[in-house]
């Protein structure tokens, strides 16, 4: 079983925008519950089908508290970096992708943001599945919003 990497009473950081998926009372499902970049406390920890790590956070100024996967935590001291895309989100190629001289994905086609990597020196970059194309590693400038 997976040990916890945070602890009772540990301030932590949401990476990414905590929607209900359905679990949460009195919230429509996918409805918004917290903002990335939001920091909250660990009120308790707990494990879901003896694999996955779960921390019930409390959020103070929301005065809520929910359920946290931990690839969505972060430390609470640890700096935050501002991202343009979460994951999940559907985006567009801004510019056509190549590599060696070969185009990966034309300017103008929609992908989903696998993963976000916010501590390289050079910036953001993101981990984008496209249409028939294996997950790419691109930075920020070479993506925009879908709507």
């Amino acid at each position: 079983m997976q040990q916890p990497q945070f602890d009772y009473g540990e301030q932590v950081r949401v990476v990414r925008h905590l929607r209900n998926d359905g679990t949460f009372p009195g919230r429509p499902t996918g409805s918004l519950l917290i903002r990335r970049g939001s920091l909250g406390y660990v009120r308790d920890v707990g494990h879901f089908l003896q694999d996955q790590v779960i921390y019930a956070v409390h959020f103070l100024p929301e005065d809520i508290v929910i359920g946290c996967r931990e690839t969505e935590l972060q430390p609470g001291t640890a700096p935050w970096v501002v991202s343009q895309f979460e994951t999940r989100e559907q985006v567009l190629a801004r510019i056509t992708l190549a590599s060696n001289g070969r185009v990966l994905v034309e300017a103008g086609v929609a992908g989903e943001v696998v993963d976000v990597i916010r501590d390289r020196p050079d910036g953001v970059v993101y981990h984008v599945q496209f249409p028939g194309c294996n997950v790419l590693e691109v930075p920020e400038s070479a993506l925009e919003n879908t709507a």
